[in-house]
């Protein structure tokens, strides 16, 4: 699926309000294991993954204890979404988990297609949208759920996850260390 066919999913796009922001658009590729983002800079895209898989950390001294608190896949949008809207520095940063390619647009420039498209608005509304479910359903799963009932929520609600991110990185996101996944996992055997 492209970016139109997403956006199209919600809402007709017109020729010229694509045709505009389109031309706003950048193709950018990132390597495995790049940064996106690092802690301390601000965020200047939202983005539209169209291959490759992407995760939010907070970084720590030691390596095995950086927290995992999101991911993102494929034909979905990705941004240190608070950090663009304030334009201050971002506390955690993004890191591709996969080779990626995605297509930005910087803020300034959704600035301007917020101004002059009607499709700018729906963009914005789209990806905002996107961001805060994601966020709040884990807000609401940390504070709810067990960890045990967090692990088997990945397989029915992101069941690409649970496939294709290491298991470290699943540990770290439901709230517990490597280990205790491993008995969790050997509990629902």
């Amino acid at each position: 699926m492209n970016f139109r066919e997403y956006i199209e999913k919600t809402v007709p796009v017109s020729d010229a309000d694509w045709q505009l922001f389109s031309s706003k658009l950048e193709n950018r590729v990132f390597k495995k294991k790049t940064k996106l983002l690092e802690v301390g800079a601000t965020e200047n895209y939202i983005s539209f993954i169209e291959k490759g898989i992407a995760r939010f950390l907070i970084p720590k001294e030691e390596k095995e204890k950086e927290i995992t608190f999101g991911f993102c896949f494929k034909n979905e949008f990705i941004s240190a979404y608070d950090s663009f809207l304030t334009r201050t520095p971002s506390l955690y940063q993004i890191e591709a988990l996969s080779n990626m390619s995605v297509w930005s647009i910087s803020y300034a420039d959704l600035q301007e297609v917020y101004e002059k498209t009607a499709i700018g608005n729906l963009i914005g509304r789209l990806s905002s949208e996107r961001l805060f479910l994601i966020k709040s359903k884990r807000e609401q799963s940390l504070l709810n759920e067990t960890a045990k009932e967090r692990y088997l929520n990945l397989f029915t609600e992101r069941p690409n996850l649970i496939k294709e991110i290491p298991l470290k990185y699943v540990a770290s996101y439901i709230g517990v260390t490597p280990q205790a996944l491993s008995r969790i996992r050997k509990q629902i055997s």
